[in-house]
């Protein structure tokens, strides 16, 4: 375990090096020790208590130690593909600058100027590990951290806030048949498993059709392989919160016609009351900043599926950066953006802390936690 600690006050005046460093270091799924040690650097010459933990995120911690614990869990891994970062005035390009260094690097920074303010609240930020493939550092923060509010940083558009996620659903069939002449009216297996995509299909467009995408249980056919005598399907259905997940394997497995169907990730969707008080606390600081907010759900999802159900505490997420941009050769933030989302992060964090202070952390504050 990597730790650093230091009294400074944070690295310099201008966020953006942070940023610029974190960009600039390439941190792709399975790869993201030299950037999390980055990360932990600039914690410790911010005065965090900061360190890699054993799953390989980057862990800061500041403020008083028996104050209501607020988390910013961002991530600090990228999909594959390197990008040149350059930047041109305002913008900064480059692979992560959206999908979320850009969050990331904005959570750290506002939680050093809450904690210089002296917001009475524990912060914890977290530049998690894989996020883009299984989650790893998600996972492995579930039994160690029980936080009063939660954070998800990811790219809101910084006059948004994000209230839910979908779930997501991936399966893989894998049917067989005998070999057979194709003029022989024997079913190939290639037959079987396109009428399995079908009724799969078709069934999911019998849920709440009319109702918005988010609501939708959407599937997609990702990959096909076959010939006469065996096929191979993986499928990935985005879900909707109150999709009941077990009801449908079982309505798939009557259907399989002798084929396999094996559940590759299975994670439910989450969504927050608009009244939740993560959503309210950003909410206010957009709006104080003399922004509109705006609340959003997203067709994908984060490590907010993750963490949120176990912790059930106020959670949503928000950060700079256009989510349209996440994973293409376009990718950029605009650093106008970026600074507008401390300032909105650093006053929602006093807003919350003074929340958290007031009203006992526990039952009556988890139960509006998502589902």
């Amino acid at each position: 375990m990597t730790t650093s600690r230091s009294a400074t006050a944070p690295a310099g005046p201008d966020p953006v090096p942070l940023l610029a460093e974190l960009v600039g270091t390439p941190s792709v799924s399975g790869d993201e020790t030299t950037a999390a040690r980055a990360l932990v650097r600039w914690f410790g010459s911010a005065g965090f208590t900061a360190y890699v933990d054993e799953a390989g995120n980057a862990v800061g911690e500041t403020g008083p130690a028996d104050g209501p614990v607020i988390m910013l869990l961002g991530h600090i891994d990228t999909v594959p593909g390197i990008l040149p970062v350059v930047r041109e005035g305002d913008v900064l390009r480059g692979r992560g600058t959206v999908d979320a260094k850009g969050p990331l690097a904005a959570m750290a920074w506002a939680a050093a100027r809450a904690a210089a303010a002296g917001t009475a609240a524990r912060i914890v930020v977290v530049g998690a590990v894989d996020e883009e493939r299984e989650s790893k550092g998600a996972h492995h923060l579930i039994d160690r951290y029980a936080p009063d509010a939660l954070v998800i940083g990811e790219p809101s558009g910084v006059d948004g806030v994000v209230l839910g996620y979908k779930g997501i659903l991936r399966l893989r069939y894998e049917v067989e048949r005998p070999a057979a002449h194709t003029s022989s009216p024997e079913e190939k297996a290639t037959e079987v498993a396109t009428g399995f995509w079908s009724q799969l299909r078709d069934k999911l467009a019998l849920f709440h059709p009319d109702a918005p995408f988010f609501e939708q249980a959407l599937p997609a056919l990702v990959g096909m392989t076959g010939d006469i005598e065996r096929a191979v399907l993986d499928i990935s259905c985005r879900v909707p919160p109150g999709f009941d997940t077990d009801g449908f394997l079982a309505w798939l497995a009557e259907r399989s016609r002798g084929g396999l169907i094996t559940v590759v990730e299975r994670t439910d969707a989450v969504r927050s009351p608009r009244t939740d008080p993560v959503a309210r606390a950003l909410t206010a600081a957009i709006r104080g900043r003399g922004r509109k907010p705006v609340a959003k759900v997203k067709l994908g999802s984060s490590d907010m599926n993750v963490v949120a159900p176990h912790w059930r505490c106020p959670v949503a997420a928000y950060g700079p950066g256009d989510a349209s941009l996440d994973h293409t050769d376009h990718e950029h933030i605009d650093l106008r953006d970026y600074r507008l989302a401390i300032d909105v992060l650093t006053d929602a964090l006093g807003l919350l802390a003074d929340t958290l202070g007031r009203v006992p952390v526990g039952a009556g504050e988890k139960a509006g936690a998502s589902q």
